[in-house]
Formats: C-alpha cells, sequence, structure tokens
C-alpha cells in the first residue's frame, strides 16, 4: 500500500491498489488515445488528469490558441554507424510507439511538419552516447522525434532541453528485440519556458529500457513518460529527478502498460522543493492486464521539502486484472529533513547549510548514478549546488 511520511502543510501523498476484472489503458482519463486532436475535448481543470495543471500557464498548448511561430533549434551528434533523417509525417516509425493521451500531445503529433529520426542499426554497440540539444528561441513550437534501435542494438541518449520556448514534444522509442537503451532527458529550461511531452517506449522481446528524467528549469513542465511491451521479457526502468524552486510547476506522470507476459518494469522519482509555490506533481500508474501473467512491477516517489510554502501531490495508482504475477507494489513519501541525519552530521562539526546540501546530495545520488556518463552527472550534481546555495543565499 501507498505509503505517507511527515507530510507538510499543502502536500498531498494517495495512492490506490485495485483489483479489477475489466479495464483498458484510458484508465482515468477523460477521453481515449487518439492521433487526433478532435478526439480531445478542450481541458477546464476538472478533469481528472489535469486537475493539478494550472491551464493558463501552458500559454494557449492545451486549447489550440498558441500560434505556432517559435523556433526550437536541434543538434544531434551521433556515433559512427548511427543514421539521422527529418522524416515526414508518412513515415511508419512515426506514432508507432505509442498513442497521444492527452489534447497537447495530440496537438503536437497532428501539427508538426518533419520529424527527427535517430537509427541505431541492428547489432551496433555504441561507445560513446548519442547527444541531442533541443534550444528553444522564442515562440511556441510543436515537434516529434523518434529513436529507434535495432535488434540487439545498445545505445546510450542523452536529450538537453535549454533556452526558452512554449514547446510541445513528443518522443518515441522504439527498442528491437534484445536491445538495450538508455536515454536521459535534461529539462534545463530558462525561468520562463513551457515544455509539455509524451514520452513513448515500445519495447521488444527481452529488450531493456532505462529511462532518466531530470527537470530543473521552466516555469511549467509537464511530461508523461509511458511505456508498453511488444513481446515477453521485456524490462523497463524509469528514473526521474526534479528540483522545483519558488514558483515553479513541475508534473511527472507515469503510466507503464504491462499487457504482456513475464515483462518487468521498476519506477524510481525523487524530487526537492524550496520556495514560496513551489508545486510538484507525480503520478504513477500501472496497469497489469489479464494477459500479463508473470509481471514484476514496483514503483516509488519520494519528495523532500527544503522550505515552507512548496507543496507535493503523489499519487501511485495499481491495477492489477490478474493474480498469476511475480510482484507488485508501490510506495510514496513526502517529508522534511531527517533531524537524526541533521544532527549527525552536525555533531561531528559540520555546518548547517553544509549539512543540509550533503543530506539533498545523498537524496538525489542513487539516481544519478544511473546515467553512468560522468560529465553529465557531474553538470546535474553542480546544479543541485548551485540551486541550494542560491536558497542559502
Amino acid at each position: 500500500m501507498a505509503e505517507a511520511q511527515n507530510i507538510p502543510a499543502g502536500s498531498t501523498t494517495t495512492g490506490s491498489i485495485a483489483v479489477a476484472a475489466e479495464s483498458t489503458v484510458a484508465t482515468r482519463m477523460s477521453a481515449p488515445p487518439s492521433y487526433d486532436v478532435a478526439d480531445f475535448p478542450v481541458p477546464h481543470g476538472r478533469e481528472e488528469e489535469w486537475r493539478f495543471t494550472p491551464l493558463a500557464r501552458l500559454k494557449g498548448l492545451h486549447d489550440g490558441t498558441a500560434v505556432t511561430e517559435g523556433n526550437v533549434l536541434y543538434t544531434i551528434e551521433t556515433p559512427a554507424g548511427v543514421t539521422q533523417e527529418t522524416v515526414g509525417r508518412d513515415d511508419p516509425r512515426v506514432g508507432k510507439a505509442g498513442t497521444p493521451v492527452d489534447r497537447v500531445a495530440a496537438q503536437a503529433y497532428t501539427s508538426f511538419e518533419k520529424a527527427h529520426v535517430v537509427t541505431v542499426p541492428k547489432d551496433t554497440q555504441l561507445t560513446e552516447p548519442i547527444r541531442i540539444g533541443v534550444e528553444g528561441r522564442g515562440g511556441t513550437a510543436l515537434k516529434h522525434q523518434v529513436i529507434e534501435l535495432g535488434a540487439f542494438a545498445e545505445a546510450v541518449v542523452v536529450i538537453d532541453h535549454t533556452g526558452d520556448a512554449t514547446f510541445a514534444g513528443n518522443v518515441d522509442y522504439v527498442l528491437g528485440d534484445g536491445a538495450k537503451l538508455t536515454v536521459v532527458s535534461v529539462q534545463d529550461w530558462a525561468d520562463t519556458a513551457v515544455h509539455a511531452g509524451q514520452h513513448n517506449a515500445l519495447i521488444g522481446r527481452d529488450a531493456s529500457f532505462k529511462s532518466v528524467v531530470v527537470t530543473f528549469g521552466g516555469d511549467l513542465v509537464r511530461l508523461h513518460p509511458r511505456v508498453s511491451y511488444a513481446a515477453p521479457g521485456g524490462e523497463a526502468e524509469l528514473y526521474g529527478l526534479y528540483f522545483t524552486e519558488a514558483g515553479q510547476h513541475h508534473e511527472h506522470r507515469l503510466m507503464v502498460d504491462h499487457d504482456t507476459p513475464n515483462c518487468r518494469s521498476h519506477v524510481t522519482y525523487k524530487g526537492a522543493l524550496q520556495g514560496d509555490d513551489a508545486h510538484a506533481v507525480w503520478i504513477g500508474d500501472v496497469l497489469i492486464q489479464a494477459a500479463a501473467t508473470g509481471t514484476d512491477t514496483y514503483e516509488l516517489n519520494r519528495n523532500l521539502v527544503l522550505t515552507d510554502g512548496a507543496r507535493v501531490d503523489s499519487v501511485p495508482n495499481l491495477e492489477i486484472e490478474t493474480g498469476e504475477i511475480v510482484g507488485a507494489g508501490h510506495a510514496s513519501a513526502t517529508g522534511r529533513f531527517d533531524d537524526e541525519q541533521l544532527f549527525y552530521l552536525m555533531a561531528r562539526g559540520i555546518p548547517a547549510e553544509e549539512a543540509r546540501r550533503l543530506v539533498v546530495r545523498g537524496f538525489f545520488a542513487e539516481l544519478i548514478q544511473q546515467i553512468g556518463l560522468p560529465d553529465v552527472e557531474e553538470r546535474l550534481m553542480s546544479k543541485i549546488e548551485a540551486e541550494l546555495e542560491a536558497a542559502a543565499a
């Protein structure tokens, strides 16, 4: 069952485990997934999937009033053997990994003109990462991107979002049988940026997908990581960290659809918040369908509230339609600093502010170590240090 510990005022931690006889992937959605924006009503904020989101701050992405005249610059650095293309809407790889689940994702899907496709051929094992820069240069932009791995290919991809934009971008990850993909998606936007996106992963037989989502910047960031399985034996590890400052809204809404036997998923997201009106939302939905016997899944969300005035909403949900599983569970906890940890450090001569930084570094270290790229890990740790120093100043 979900757990809640030391929840500050203004924060909520709720969750559910349901055993159902019949369900659909559209659970808790006001409209079923669709590629057509017309199939989604304009949200008003009362819908389950929109009730935490400040709609006015989406700058028209949700209701079609945004004028797409902005500029987002893509820079793609690929090792030898990797291909990159710009393709039209009719390319069969576009949209293969998943269907839009809300109006913003559908708007992005129906509005883009060209999609960026990066392909790692079968049996290719990369020793250097693929690096993709997404730099906002003002205005509103709607984009689509595909990363495809052939059978038994292995790759690490870093997607770095910077600059300023109102941006709706969908990303598809398609993994062939036996492929291994690690994706690090960094949201380090300017303070006024808006980013809404859906990340779809389709995992092949015995393939492994690891996602590390890191969110620092932006006025509002709302991401939809989603996983489905094309064949048995697939596994997904979804990690995330967010550091939410005063006035920022960071929302991560995960969905793992276990519709195939003998697959595994593990989710760990951690967040730290500081400053007035800092708001983080984490929704973790896991659906184990009747056909998904042998499933093993677990999801965890932990939040560290550093100052008064911050708010967290954490909602893990687990829906099970078969009793023939290896294991399934979830947990959520929101609290302030552990007084015993601080006392232990301060009793050994460490000043209070330095002790706080050490606790936060330790809180995030487990996730950052999942990246496996020293330059990216050092950059993210430096960013966390800078955020803490700015608050202490």
